[in-house]
Order: C-alpha cells, then sequence, then structure tokens
C-alpha cells in the first residue's frame, strides 16, 4: 500500500515538470553580448537553445542511471520453493 503511494503521488509531479516549463535564458555573459551585438536574433537563439540541449543531456544520463540503480536494488527477492 505505501509503494503505490508513493507512484500515485508521483504521476502528478512528473506530469507538471515535463509539461509545464518555464524559458531559460542560457547564454554567458560574453556570449550573449556579442551575440545581441547583431542584427540576427534567430542566430542568437539558436545558440541558446544549443547551451539548454548541451546542459540537459547529462541531467537525462545521470538521472537515467540513477533509476537503473533504484530498481537493481529494489527488486523483489526472489522466493525459494
Amino acid at each position: 500500500m505505501h509503494k503505490d503511494l508513493k507512484i500515485k503521488t508521483c504521476i502528478p509531479v512528473l506530469i507538471v515538470f515535463f509539461f509545464f516549463t518555464l524559458n531559460a535564458e542560457a547564454q554567458c555573459a560574453m556570449c550573449r553580448a556579442v551575440l545581441e551585438s547583431g542584427e540576427d536574433q534567430s542566430t542568437a537563439e539558436g545558440i541558446n537553445n544549443g547551451i539548454v540541449y548541451l546542459m540537459a543531456i547529462p541531467y537525462i544520463l545521470v538521472g537515467s542511471i540513477c533509476f537503473y540503480v533504484y530498481r537493481v536494488f529494489n527488486k523483489p527477492p526472489k522466493s525459494s520453493d
């Protein structure tokens, strides 16, 4: 019963994290100054999206590894018949 409660509270939290996002400005100060000096703002947006993409990959990898370790250590014990 306790495990079902964890799953029931975890699902809404995951939905909030995946579907309700905020825009992030992930440029360093020097990149922003160089890109804002030009008239073409699509280049600045492309650089910003690339930085956010590169930032997200390590979090996804570490999260996947943590989930795998959790699953391995929380496997139900095999019954000996």
